[in-house]
């Protein structure tokens, strides 16, 4: 392991490569860029709640649940593929 690497990259978390022609949605109080403006408006309510006027914390909480239904719905699809997956491989495994 490089040290010298180490130190330098040390904020790497706060770099960000941004396309030129991509649409960025920068967080106001970090500068932070996001691709869409839910993803901002989440890290908003998240990262910075103490200053978020009623507005900002309405549209943090609408986003939340938005986000919240949509990881619901794909957790219901990933237990019926796996379901699926395992009465095949049992259909399978009795047919041989």
């Amino acid at each position: 392991m490089n040290s010298e690497r180490f130190d330098d990259d040390r904020d790497y978390e706060y770099r960000y490569d941004v396309p030129a022609d991509a649409p960025a949605y920068d967080c106001a109080y970090c500068g932070r860029p996001f691709a869409r403006e839910e993803w901002r408006t989440l890290h908003y309510g998240l990262e910075h709640p103490a200053e978020l006027d009623d507005e900002e914390v309405r549209a943090f909480r609408e986003a939340y649940e938005d986000e919240a239904d949509d990881l619901g719905t794909f957790r219901l699809q990933a237990l019926a593929v796996l379901v699926a997956i395992y009465f095949c491989l049992l259909m399978v495994y009795a047919l041989v």
